[in-house]
């Protein structure tokens, strides 16, 4: 039994006749005929009495028709919105620590303007991680900062942001760095391994054969800031998100002579990946992002 006898059964049952359930389902009499006969067979009973003029539908026929609609409608149901899946289907995005508080916010705005109804799951990991669900077919796209990494990926530059020493005045007025290897003695505010601005931190000292040993640790940029603000060391932090400290004058910025980080941010995705409809008005509003 399939679907398609279902549907014959039906159209038997509401036209009574065996040729004008033919003529509804653009098919031939006799294959009306042959479908009927071999739900009869399996069922081991008659589902239509034969008349003269026409076929009604037994007891038993309308007991599996009773039990076939709603079979029926769910499938129907279903066949309507299969050529709209692709614009139904979530959209999976997993985002770095900063871009995510930063710049998402607003990619994300422009685009649901656009697909208001279109469910988007957002998993934030350190830039390490999300390349690992992205390479684990977790996410259809993922925002990274840093070096674009190797591997089978588009990936498309959007943005960047630069890199700040930041402490407290008290502190500075202690103890005033001017060098990378006094930078290094002082005790250092910094985000996790993996995160893209401690890779990019580490990196630079590495270059000068220095490696640093942070007093804190944090997935957290707001803890590192606050202990900053507290005057317990310098923290190394994106610029846009310590400008408001900045302004403040709760926080000052260091300038070590040589020392220029800068962190690109890039959207990614698997080279072989199908791009829906959604997934280009998506990476429309990255590029449109470029702007704000």
């Amino acid at each position: 039994m399939t679907l398609r006898h279902l549907e014959i059964l039906k159209a038997v049952a509401e036209t009574g006749n065996f040729t004008k359930a033919a003529e509804t389902l653009y098919i031939t009499q006799s294959a009306v005929s042959h479908a009927v006969k071999e739900l009869e067979e399996e069922a081991g009973t008659l589902l239509f009495e034969r008349l003269k003029k026409c076929v009604r539908i037994t007891e038993s026929g309308r007991m599996l028709l009773e039990e076939s609609l709603p079979l029926l409608s769910s499938f129907q149901a279903l066949e309507g919105r299969l050529g709209r899946l692709e614009c139904q289907a979530p959209i999976r995005i997993v985002s770095s620590i900063t871009i995510a508080s930063w710049k998402l916010p607003d990619i994300l705005n422009r685009f649901q303007e656009k697909w208001p109804k279109l469910p988007v799951q957002v998993e934030v990991q350190s830039a390490a991680g999300a390349l690992q669900v992205l390479g684990a077919g977790g996410a259809e796209l993922a925002f990274l900062e840093g070096a674009p990494p190797a591997g089978p990926y588009v990936c498309t530059p959007f943005s960047s942001y630069a890199l700040s020493l930041v402490c407290s005045p008290a502190f500075l007025e202690r103890r005033k760095p001017g060098t990378l290897q006094e930078l290094h003695a002082c005790p250092l505010l910094l985000r996790e391994k993996g995160s893209a601005v401690r890779d990019t931190f580490d990196s630079f000292l590495y270059l000068h054969g220095l490696i640093p040993t942070p007093s804190w640790t944090s997935v957290n940029s707001g803890a590192l800031m606050e202990a900053a603000r507290a005057g317990l060391g310098i923290a190394v932090l994106p610029e846009e998100l310590v400008r408001p400290e900045l302004g403040t004058g709760m926080l000052v910025q260091l300038h070590i002579p040589g020392l220029t980080l800068t962190n690109p941010m890039s959207v990614m995705y698997h080279k072989e990946k199908h791009i829906t409809a959604p997934l280009k008005d998506l990476l429309l509003c990255v590029s449109e992002s470029k702007q704000s």
